[in-house]
């Protein structure tokens, strides 16, 4: 399987800001099943875009991958895809 083409973030550890390497992304709030609907967020030009459900800031970081954050545990992985 592919796996996603758009990465997914958290704020389970409920960090006030999450660093991506990326600008346009998947919040989905929480982990399953205490998620929020998956939301797609495009910074544009912005550096920085904040979560219309959870409200938290997502801050662009051009040294990270599109898989990496900071901190890195808010990074989504969906088992159940990857299977």
């Amino acid at each position: 399987m592919a796996g996603k083409a758009v990465p997914h973030f958290h704020n389970e550890p409920g960090v006030p800001v999450i660093a991506v390497g990326v600008k346009e992304f998947m919040c989905i709030g929480a982990l399953p099943p205490f998620d929020h609907p998956h939301v797609f967020l495009d910074m544009g030009a912005d550096t920085e875009i904040i979560c219309q459900y959870c409200s938290t800031l997502y801050r662009y970081r051009a040294g990270l991958k599109a898989d990496q954050a900071d901190p890195q545990a808010c990074v989504w992985h969906d088992a159940v895809a990857a299977e």
